[in-house]
């Protein structure tokens, strides 16, 4: 049986970052995918500027861009009749991007596979190998291959995750369903939309060849009428939004409509003895703010830190996978449930227009809010006591008949609030790997 240093399943962006780094520093690395890259997956296709410098530092950048990758220097946010306009100028070392999956896994893939990684896609892994209570290989339909280290790399329904039992805890229910299409649109403004209209919640932004990425939440009590008409109703929706509709509305659109069902948001067990968990495979969050990309990059990198200082002996790695495990849930918690606050079901409340209105009356709001999504900020630098007692009295003020409603919202963000506070403090990661 063939055996290396680290067995990488799932070769998309957490997987391929990870086994490039990993090559590079001199390991045998074995990147194992079922599918037959590149291929379609549910993506938000949106990095933030921490990705893209982790995709310059691995030379997956330049080959993205030379597909003609749309680099984003522009941002708004639309809550109803609020505007937050921002730019990213020179506060950022790179520029945001969107990009569909199809090159950008390729570019990835293709970085690994020079960095020396033995790339085997096409090819299912069917469970671990153990040794004790130990793993030390996979078994795949090409035969059993065995490894030090097993990282699962391979998405929500990772097959690692389930053969190791790695449990979830903090899950919360998914509240939209994302419908997405790209549009012949030709070369538009390099602008990420965000946006919540109506009952929809929205991102957009130009993507790689001459396309233009559109996707629409869909409340995920509504989906089954939506999906009844999914083309006029996709339609009607875009229109909540006059500026984005006027791009897209009579654009041709390159294949169907997408849609990302039966999601929901966790942590899962993300180390244990001869196996870790990385990206997807051990994190999800609503897609929102489109962090997952960029989250599957960083945490490549961070690992593969943790992996090179632990190759000693097998308590020293799983003493290490364990410590970068707390660590990856310590700096997501304020993401998390910021993500699961942006676009909850149903309309936008007034409350939270009042607070993005203050945000966008505030000279550095927009840079701030930039910072955050970037996660070089805390969401605490945005949503700061002042801004939200302004908005609260301004809510109360001139829509006393949402006077009960907006207490309840005041009370669920405190709730959200205690909850993270219990995560960080309780340390769900803590106690289970202890």
């Amino acid at each position: 049986m063939e055996s290396f240093d680290v067995v990488v399943v799932g070769a998309r962006c957490a997987g391929s970052a990870l086994a490039t780094y990993l090559a590079r520093a001199g390991m045998r690395v074995c990147l194992i995918d079922k599918a037959q890259l590149p291929s379609e997956t549910p993506s938000t296709h949106v990095i933030q500027p921490r990705g893209v410098t982790i995709l310059a530092e691995l030379g997956a950048l330049d080959p993205v861009l030379a597909h003609g990758a749309s680099q984003l220097d522009s941002f708004s946010m639309v809550i109803d009749d609020v505007s937050l306009d921002g730019v990213l100028g020179d506060t950022f070392p790179h520029l945001g991007l969107n990009v569909r999956r199809t090159i950008l896994d390729h570019a990835l893939l293709q970085v690994a596979t020079d960095a020396g990684a033995d790339v085997r896609t096409g090819c299912r892994v069917t469970g671990v190998r153990t040794a004790g209570s130990r793993v030390n290989g996979v078994d795949t339909v090409d035969g059993p291959v065995g490894t030090g280290l097993l990282v699962g790399a391979d998405g929500r329904g990772s097959v690692v995750a389930k053969s190791v039992g790695a449990h979830e805890y903090l899950t919360a229910p998914g509240g939209r369903i994302p419908v997405w299409g790209y549009f012949a649109t030709g070369t538009q403004e390099p602008r990420l939309r965000i946006g919540r209209r109506g009952n929809f919640s929205f991102l957009a932004s130009p993507t790689d060849s001459g396309l233009y990425m559109a996707a629409v939440g869909v409340d995920h009590r509504e989906i089954t009428d939506f999906n009844r008409d999914r083309e006029t109703n996709f339609c009607n929706a875009l229109r909540h939004w006059p500026e984005l509709d006027a791009i897209v509305g009579d654009a041709d659109r390159d294949g169907p409509l997408r849609v990302m069902a039966n999601w929901h948001s966790y942590f899962r067990e993300s180390a244990g003895p001869g196996w870790a968990l990385v990206g997807d495979a051990g994190h999800f969050k609503d897609f929102s703010p489109g962090q997952g990309i960029s989250d599957a990059l960083c945490q490549a990198k961070s690992l593969s830190l943790a992996i090179s200082a632990s190759t000693g002996s097998a308590s020293v790695q799983d003493a290490t996978l364990k410590r970068w495990w707390k660590q990856r849930d310590r700096s997501s918690y304020d993401m998390y449930w910021f993500a699961m606050q942006m676009a909850p079901p149903g309309p936008p409340s007034a409350l939270t227009a009042e607070v993005i209105r203050r945000i966008a009356a505030d000279p550095d709001g927009a840079t701030t809010l930039l910072k955050v999504m970037n996660r070089d900020l805390p969401t605490a630098k945005l949503f700061t006591p002042p801004r939200l007692l302004a908005a609260t009295y301004a809510t109360l003020r001139n829509h006393p008949h949402q006077r009960r409603a907006t207490f309840a919202e005041i009370g669920t963000q405190m709730s959200a609030e205690i909850d993270k506070l219990r995560a960080r403090f309780g340390s769900h990661a803590t106690a289970t790997a202890d």
